[in-house]
Order: structure tokens, then sequence, then C-alpha cells
């Protein structure tokens, strides 16, 4: 890595000061910085490293966020460490504050756990559901912090359930919707298995609207690799005809042909229509290895409606 490096003209200028990544060397686009991300909110830019860089580099990188892009607070994330612990390099590293994207409020939580409350590479994919949610009944699987239950709601969904193993997430969630003013009565919060629990959302449905944004792996609750047909499988229990589904992959060892070959397998009344970006500066420079997002319409025969 070498210092004063020419990489800091790849950093993109923040927009306002609404949630955005200003650099993603994840993608693999830029040689020697594959540990390197750089996100916005506010004022405040962290950074997160995937493995350790020297601490002269870092604060030539502070400098220049602070100079360039006019960063109030630099913080640093060590995701290589155990804990994933927050430094603080300028300024202040709150616990939690309050982010905008596309005009939506979320809560970001620093100094608490590995992830920060909001996944950046998804932000197409809340306004595609914001844009296609008025009127229909949205069920969200592994809804984490509620993320696309707040873009769903903003759409004019007339309810959403939020499902995940996670209590806390789903606390979390429910200040999102909070922060939004939002009518929690339009809002169910089920802490469950989902794998285990496909009667209990039998119960709310059907639904017009699916989305799906699995983790790749947690030990003991999900595998990807043989998980998603489960659910695949369901969706003539849960979704009506006609109905919408967003199916996302976010695991670099797999790319887009699975999760096409797992829907045409186990939900071959499902048609593709169309394939869900990630915002430009996600750049990858092995196509298949970043996010994946469909968008997918549950369409039986009708001798099987």
């Amino acid at each position: 890595m070498c210092l004063g490096t020419p990489v800091f003209q790849n950093i993109r200028l923040p927009v306002g000061q609404e949630a955005q990544r200003l650099f993603h060397g994840r993608g693999h686009a830029w040689p020697g910085f594959e540990h390197v991300s750089i996100d916005w909110y506010n004022t405040l830019a962290l950074v997160t490293l995937f493995r350790e860089s020297p601490q002269e580099w870092l604060g030539e990188l502070c400098q220049w966020l602070q100079a360039e892009a006019g960063a109030g607070s630099v913080v640093v994330q060590y995701r290589c460490r155990p804990g994933a612990p927050f430094e603080t390099l300028a300024g202040e590293c709150p616990d939690f504050m309050a982010i905008e994207e596309a005009g939506l409020k979320y809560g970001l939580y620093l100094n608490r756990s590995q992830n920060t409350g909001l996944f950046l590479d998804m932000a197409n994919g809340r306004r595609w559901v914001q844009a296609h949610a008025s009127g229909r009944r949205v069920l969200n699987l592994f809804a984490y912090t509620c993320a696309f239950s707040v873009a769903a709601i903003a759409g004019g969904a007339s309810k959403v359930v939020n499902v995940d193993m996670s209590r806390a997430a789903l606390s979390n969630g429910r200040e999102n919707h909070r922060l939004n003013g939002h009518d929690l009565a339009k809002v169910a919060f089920e802490g469950v298995d989902i794998f285990r629990s496909f009667g209990r959302l039998k119960k709310h449905g059907p639904y017009e609207l699916l989305i799906s944004d699995p983790p790749s792996f947690q030990k003991g609750s999900v595998d990807i690799r043989k998980d998603y047909a489960k659910l695949l499988r369901r969706i003539p229990e849960l979704v009506v005809p006609g109905g919408d589904l967003l199916l996302c992959l976010n695991a670099p060892e797999l790319d887009e042909h699975f999760l096409q070959q797992q829907v045409a397998e186990f939900a071959p009344d499902c048609v593709l229509v169309e394939r869900i970006h990630a915002p430009e500066v996600f750049i990858e420079a092995q196509a298949g290895k970043g996010l994946k997002v469909f968008h997918y319409r549950y369409q039986p025969e009708a001798g099987d409606q």
C-alpha cells in the first residue's frame, strides 16, 4: 500500500448529506485496496477495514476526507479484529445517529455490533419497493432492521410483516418506523425462525409482494445453498397469483445463475421480470461477485390457481 496513494482520486465526493458509499474496494476494482470501504453519513465518514492498514495511511486518509469531502468526523471500524471495534480518528463517534436515504430516515448504530443498521448496496432495492408497494400486503423475510418495511410503508403498503430471528434487530426496525412517523398498526414484527414458522406467516397473508434478503450463512439458522429451496417451495402458499417477489443473494461465492436455477427448479411458476442493480459506486471487477437482486412475478398456470 503506497502512502499518498492516487487511490484518493477514486474516492467519490459526497452528494449532499444522505447515506451513500464513497469507495467500494471490496469489489476488487482497485488493486491493493480490496479491504477498504468508505461510507458517508451526514458529515461522518466511516472507513471499514477488512484487514489492517498502516496508521500513517489512515492519518492521510482522514486528512483527505476532512479537507476534500468536508467530513466533520472520521471513524474506522476494524472488521479484521475480534468484535469489529470502532476507532475515532477525528470528531466524534456517536453510538446512534439518524441518517437519511431518499427522504427516509434510518437509525445508524456504531460501537454496538459488526453491522451498523443499513446496507447501502441495497439502496436501489429499497427505492424499487417504495415504488411497488402501494395498497399491497408485504412479507419482508430476513428483515434485519426493517429498511424494506420503511420503504414499503412510505410507498403506501397496506400492511408489512417483518420476520427475523433477531428480536434486537426488529426492535431497531420498529424505531426506524417511528423515525419516519409511520403508523405501526400497519406493521407486524415476528421474531421467529422463518423455516419453522411458515404456518404463522400464512396467517398474515396472502401477500402481493414478498421480499427475501437472506444472509448467505448463519451458524445454526441459515445456509442459503440449501435453504433458499425451502423458501421457494412455499411461494404458492404465501403469494397471490400475479404477486411480485424481490429475491436477493449476497454471497460472493454464488453467482446469479445459482438463484435463477433455484427459482427454475423449486418455483417454476415465477417469471423473471428484471434485475435491480446496486448503485454504480459498487463496482465489481468480476461480474456476479456482488449483490444480486431480481424481480420475479408469480404467475401460476390457470389450472394451478
